[in-house]
């Protein structure tokens, strides 16, 4: 195996983590809040808006995306996860904006990805004018699995950050419950042993004078 087959595998290795074009986080959104997102997309390059509220309220946040002549492109109301598509048909500062203004006490988390363009290739192999070898059409395979990879495994993460975030709920409420119901078995069982010891308490006649 040469050099410049293992560099090639070796790179395949990172290549995901670097060369992809876009913006991909995960932010708070605050009760009665509005942030947005700027991204420069040229024309006719394909872009991918992903989003998905992972903790917060209902789990749900209205989204927009603005072209630069200020055209609604992609709306959505009170949504708990998109993903939208979309074709550019002019250059420019592209806006994308997740409202909780309908909420009034219950802040969000939020992940966002927008991904612009495809995948480039692995670095080297845009330049060939031959047919790739074995070696360099496995780091390539190699380079678009991890790629799938990375996006299995986000997704998975936020599902399970979700699945987390619901059962501390689900155990809080269930707790609150239970010292609920045990205050009031106390309450009972003490009002219960008054009661009793009324019946049982000998009342003394009274005198008359």
């Amino acid at each position: 195996m040469d050099c410049w087959s293992v560099w090639l595998l070796l790179t395949s290795l990172v290549g995901a983590l670097i060369l992809t074009d876009g913006v991909e986080l995960t932010f708070e959104l605050a009760d009665n809040a509005k942030e947005c997102f700027y991204q420069e997309i040229g024309k006719n390059v394909s872009s991918t808006l992903e989003f998905q509220v992972v903790t917060g309220g209902q789990y749900d946040v209205d989204v927009t995306l603005e072209a630069p002549n200020k055209e609604i492109i992609y709306s959505q109301v009170k949504t708990q996860f998109d993903s939208h598509s979309f074709i550019p048909t002019m250059s420019g500062i592209y806006k994308a904006c997740f409202s909780n203004e309908f909420s009034t006490y219950s802040h969000k988390l939020v992940y966002m990805d927008f991904q612009v363009g495809d995948e480039l290739p692995l670095p080297g192999l845009g330049e060939h004018v031959t047919v790739m070898t074995q070696m360099e059409s496995s780091a390539q395979e190699v380079h678009k699995n991890l790629i799938s990879i990375l996006d299995y495994q986000t997704h998975h993460r936020l599902r399970e950050a979700q699945g987390r975030k619901r059962a501390e709920e689900l155990n809080e409420r269930v707790l609150w419950w239970s010292v609920m119901e045990t205050a009031c078995i106390l309450l009972i069982a003490v009002g219960q042993v008054f009661i009793l010891k009324n019946f049982f308490t000998d009342r003394s006649p009274s005198q008359s004078y």
